[in-house]
């Protein structure tokens, strides 16, 4: 294969292998879709009528690295844009064998069965060696990826913003223009990605199992801080009463952090992703705390403060691409770096020489 003619993951490509949960009739409709060559103004059309193979299309666009792609994904999230902020952003997190996958898709098929429309953006781990992802939600979700009224997006993690996908806030706009009214971001589970997950989402929901221990204690306290709610999962079989136990005991932890700006309480409840007892009751929570947050204003004001982040977010991750991705800069930071290593200047000299370097070859 020549070097002009190399296969990348992002890039848009023919048909697909139909996978063994998809029917004949739906493989055969993705594959005649994705081999039409097709405009961002019919992107932006099917998708505002609910066209879930365009929806995917288009985020595909939106996480690709091809420059050529850029200006077109820009024209279909500004296309899309008049028609989103109708939903419910709710962000989960949980550490790795809390159930969240399990619990998501009971959650789901809850929202779907009361005919919500459902998106979930999972964000899968990437390895750090082979920076492949496991990508294992949509096999997780064997009945909600199934179900009409839902929507499963796995992405790779890779490596920005601590493990969520770079082009997670703008898939959001794309998912409420199709017409899914509930929103939901799932995290890895573990570092910075609760934090940027936090930054878009309305409700934030914190899954746990109890007897887990405090394996957590290092960063429990700023999770718990960000949580409008806790759930304790597995509360089942012989675990119920342990569940209960767990309850009280995060109930009394929640009420020593300071009041939250939305002026909400926390609340902590059990439920079984297994047999769906408590699923009901965790919907009614956030159902609660966005009746309050609306009409204490604290939603609409929260959902401002969040554009402009991801505004100055968007602008740092440009400057910050600019710069490394200048040929002067990339063929002078080797050398740079060298010389700091060998202790010939300091790392602090080293960043300004790039600076004033970067800024020089600029103007």
């Amino acid at each position: 294969m020549s070097k002009n003619n190399k296969i990348s993951a992002l890039s848009e490509k023919d048909g697909i292998i139909k996978p063994e949960i998809l029917s004949s009739q739906v493989a055969k409709h993705i594959q005649a879709f994705r081999k039409l060559k097709i405009s961002a103004a019919e992107l932006i059309e099917k998708i505002i009528l609910g066209d879930k193979v365009a929806l995917s299309r288009a985020i595909t666009l939106i996480e690709s690295t091809n420059p050529i792609h850029f200006e077109k994904a820009n024209e279909v999230i500004n296309g899309c844009l008049p028609f989103a902020n109708q939903s419910v952003r709710i962000g989960i997190t949980g550490v790795p064998g809390v159930g969240k996958s399990t619990f998501i898709e009971a959650f789901g098929k809850h929202l779907t069965n009361i005919g919500k429309k459902v998106a979930v953006l999972a964000v899968d781990p990437s390895s750090t060696l082979s920076h492949g992802s496991i990508l294992g939600d949509k096999t997780r979700m064997e009945e909600l990826v199934k179900d009409e009224l839902a929507f499963i997006r796995p992405s790779a993690s890779g490596e920005s913003l601590g493990g969520v996908a770079r082009k997670t806030r703008e898939a959001i706009i794309l998912c409420e223009a199709c017409g899914f009214d509930t929103i939901i971001i799932e995290t890895v589970g573990v570092g910075q990605s609760e934090t940027a997950v936090h930054s878009m989402v309305d409700f934030f929901l914190l899954l746990k199992i109890s007897g887990a221990g405090d394996e957590l204690q290092g960063i429990k306290r700023g999770i718990m801080e960000m949580a409008d709610a806790v759930v304790i999962n597995k509360a089942d079989g012989d675990n119920i009463q342990k569940a209960k136990m767990a309850q009280i005991e995060f109930n009394r932890s929640l009420h020593l952090f300071p009041i939250k700006d939305s002026e909400w309480q926390p609340k902590v409840t059990t439920c079984s992703s297994i047999t769906s007892d408590g699923i009901s009751e965790v919907y009614s929570i956030i159902l609660e705390y966005i009746s309050q947050t609306k009409a204490s204003g604290y939603f609409n004001g929260h959902r401002e403060a969040q554009n402009q982040y991801w505004m100055m977010e968007t602008i740092n991750e440009q400057l910050k691409n600019s710069f490394y991705q200048h040929p002067e800069i990339i063929k002078q930071v080797e050398s740079v770096k060298k010389q700091v290593v060998q202790h010939e200047i300091s790392p602090f000299v080293g960043a300004k020489y790039l600076l004033e370097l970067f800024k020089k070859i600029r103007d």
